[in-house]
Order: structure tokens, then C-alpha cells, then sequence
């Protein structure tokens, strides 16, 4: 199963992140993670929950423009060093990267979690010996 992410646009004023929040945890959903970007006038929450296509369903009959996009999930060791560690394979093999954040809570074997945001396929990430997470390992249980 794909880690599918949930950008959601939204008007740059107070108030929105939380009724975003409302309407997911309302609908009985888990959030696993969240990146706000913004400009002045505008911005792109990036959100990933328990069932993404639920979510863009609630979230767009509450009149919200939302897509969802498959995104690249990897366990990084939770040390000193282990995310430069792993951009820096990602460097060696020349993986473009759009953007990235971090998880909420980890894999369970003391890693934390990135997701990365490429138009490249899981398996290069796999093929560079970094260890993709699969949905079901964040506890994504729609398929």
C-alpha cells in the first residue's frame, strides 16, 4: 500500500488549521502527520491520515480543494546524524527531492519518520538501501 499525502488549499487567515483539524478528527480520523506552508496570501496544508481517501472526501464536502499525491516514507535512525545520513544517500544517487517533514511518532525500532515529496518511485529509494515504509507500517488502513 502507498503512502498517499492530502494537500489541502486554504486562505492565510486565523482559524483555518484548526477547522481542517475539527472536520478530520470529527470524521473519526487519525492524522499521522502535518507540514503548513504558506505565502501571504495563501497556503498548502500536507497532511497524511489513517484514510486518505476519506479525508479528501470529508474535507472537499466541506467545500476545501484538496488532491492526493503519492509521497515516499522512510525510516531514518534516531541518533545523531541518521537524517544526514540519509540524505546524504540520497545525494550519492542523485534522488531529487521536492520537499520533505517528519512524522508524528516513529516505526516502532526507534526511527524516526521523513516523507519525501519526488517524482522519483519508492524503489529507487529502496535500490539506494534506504528502508521505505509501506502504509500499513503507519498505520494507513485504507487501501
Amino acid at each position: 500500500m502507498e503512502v498517499r499525502q492530502i494537500s489541502v488549499f486554504l486562505e492565510n487567515r486565523s482559524g483555518q488549521l484548526a477547522h481542517i483539524c475539527r472536520i478530520i478528527a470529527d470524521a473519526g480520523l487519525n492524522m499521522k502527520a502535518l507540514n503548513r506552508a504558506e505565502t501571504s496570501d495563501d497556503g498548502i496544508v500536507r497532511l497524511i491520515t489513517d484514510k486518505p481517501e476519506k479525508t479528501v472526501k470529508v474535507l472537499a464536502d466541506d467545500g476545501l480543494v484538496c488532491s492526493c499525491t503519492d509521497v515516499v516514507a522512510i525510516s531514518v535512525p534516531d541518533v545523531p546524524g541518521g537524517l544526514a545520513g540519509v540524505l546524504e544517500e540520497i545525494a550519492r544517487k542523485n534522488i531529487s527531492i521536492e520537499y520533505m517533514y517528519s512524522m508524528m511518532g516513529n516505526d516502532g525500532n526507534n526511527h524516526a519518520i521523513m516523507v519525501f515529496q519526488t517524482v522519483e518511485q519508492a524503489d529507487v529509494f529502496s535500490k539506494a538501501g534506504l528502508d521505505v515504509l509501506k502504509g500499513k507500517d503507519l498505520g494507513i488502513t485504507e487501501a
